[in-house]
């Protein structure tokens, strides 16, 4: 069991970040796993509740909302408690949260339902990134990418769960199985965690030990950045399907071949990213895929036949792949964990108003004319990039030289 209550300035072994590494990925792995188990149960809870598309929508739309409510919140916790204690009773949490939707019995309840969840899991997002960034700095090595690696990958656990249990199994029984042994995993990684090391600002002061959340320049090209990051991943998991079923005409099963391709190079893209952030650096990993992004997306919507739109599709997954845990670790190491939970609130605002947006471009223009602003976006992080990282590493040498 880790100390929490040790130092943060206590040495800490290799074994023992190792350990907590392997926690960390326990964490992310369940919260993927758990959020399918959501996702593959919405048409049950829709059929069961008889709603309609828009009230499926409305619904949806309370998850965002309580995650955009608890992120800037959790930021504050972290910095008071400690990312460590934060994960721990989040990850309780958001796994537990899982059944109260499932079990609603009207729309009414079903929203306050999915509210909290939204809440409970925006908390984790930004607890367990701020861990990561602080395993990542007791190891001294790239392992953020490796840990969103694992959320993608507990999301394929999630869904060939519930391609096993949905239908054949009580929807209760399903939710019962998957929180209990999500949350024991939890409960015992979240006793392996690291303490935080202390962060140090400008002026000698810890980042603990301030109050004020005020939004610096780096903050908002970051999170500017994770926003069109985000809104890009949000068209590509939204819209896939549709455009090779209404752009390329593929009928069935087959209009899902786009959204598989992106999915399974996103997860392989985290789960090497570490390897090429060590090899080419954040600043180039994030503008390179980037480019590769708005080069897949570019041929998808330029050469209108299945096997290069899939291959276009692919490339933007890897490309998408490490922006936003590079970016969610770029602003935990120069700004703590309240970094995180102001980069995060503003990129997770693309993921929530992106695919909406695109549908309603695509409403007027046409899916491809629309998915045009999720290639803009990534072209956008390319060229803006360059500037967020210079400011960053302008933060930290005038930290680094009020520090002397």
């Amino acid at each position: 069991m880790t100390d929490l209550s040790l130092s943060p300035n206590a040495p800490v072994s290799p074994a023992r970040s190792e350990t907590a590494r392997r926690a960390v990925d326990v964490i992310f792995l369940v919260n993927g796993t758990v959020y399918a188990t959501w996702a593959v149960n919405i048409p049950v809870v829709r059929d069961h509740l008889g709603l309609t598309a828009a009230q499926v929508g409305l619904a949806l739309l309370a998850v965002g909302l309580g995650s955009l409510a608890s992120m800037p919140l959790t930021g504050g916790w972290t910095a008071r408690f400690g990312s460590a204690r934060v994960t721990q009773v989040a990850v309780v949490l958001a796994l537990l949260s899982l059944l109260p939707p499932l079990l609603a019995p009207n729309l009414a309840t079903l929203l306050l339902a999915l509210a909290v969840m939204g809440a409970a899991n925006g908390a984790l997002d930004v607890a367990m990134n701020a861990q990561g960034v602080t395993v990542e700095r007791r190891l001294a090595r790239p392992v953020m990418s490796r840990f969103h690696a694992y959320f993608s990958l507990g999301g394929v656990v999630g869904a060939l769960l519930g391609t096993l249990l949905v239908g054949r199994v009580p929807l209760l029984a399903h939710g019962l199985l998957v929180v209990a042994t999500t949350t024991l995993a939890g409960l015992l990684a979240g006793r392996l965690l690291l303490p935080d090391l202390p962060e140090t600002g400008a002026g000698g002061e810890t980042a603990r030990s301030g109050t004020r959340s005020r939004l610096s320049p780096a903050v908002l090209l970051l999170g500017a950045l994770c926003f069109l990051g985000m809104l890009s991943e949000g068209a590509n998991y939204d819209w896939a399907a549709l455009y090779f079923r209404d752009v390329l005409g593929l009928a069935g099963g087959n209009s899902g071949i786009g959204y598989a391709a992106f999915v399974t190079a996103m997860t392989l893209g985290r789960w090497f990213g570490d390897a090429a952030r060590a090899r080419l650096g954040d600043e180039r990993t994030v503008r390179g895929g980037a480019l590769l992004t708005a080069a897949g997306l570019g041929l998808a919507l330029i050469v209108r036949e299945p096997l290069p739109a899939t291959l276009g599709f692919a490339l933007s997954g890897l490309g998408l792949s490490n922006v936003v845990p590079v970016l969610y670790g770029t602003a935990g190491h120069a700004l703590a964990g309240r970094g995180i939970a102001q980069v995060a609130t503003l990129g997770y605002a693309g993921f929530l108003l992106g695919p909406p947006a695109i549908g309603f471009v695509a409403e007027h223009l046409g899916l491809p004319a629309a998915l045009g602003l999720a290639l803009a976006g990534a072209v956008l992080v390319a060229v803006l990039g360059g500037r967020a990282f210079a400011l960053v590493r302008g933060r930290n040498r005038a930290e680094a030289v009020q520090s002397i």
